[in-house]
C-alpha cells in the first residue's frame, strides 16, 4: 500500500471501497465506478485501486 493510502483511515478505505462495490451493483462497470469514487472522494485511480485490492483481499462488507 502507497504512503498516500496508508493516510486515509481503513474507516474511510472501507467506505470507499463500499461505495465502489454498491456502484458496480448498480449498473456501473469498474471504469465508471472508480471515477465516480475519485471524483466523490477526492482521490487518485491508484488509491482506488489499492483500496479495491485491499478490500477484496481482506473481504470487507458488503462482501464479509
Amino acid at each position: 500500500m502507497t504512503q498516500q493510502s496508508q493516510q486515509l483511515s481503513e474507516d474511510s478505505r472501507k467506505e470507499i471501497f463500499l461505495a465502489l462495490v454498491d456502484a458496480q451493483d448498480h449498473e456501473m462497470d469498474v471504469a465508471q465506478s472508480r471515477t465516480m469514487v475519485v471524483e466523490r472522494f477526492g482521490v487518485s485511480e491508484s488509491q482506488v485501486r489499492e483500496i479495491e485490492r485491499e478490500g477484496l483481499d481482506r473481504q470487507w462488507p458488503p462482501l464479509g
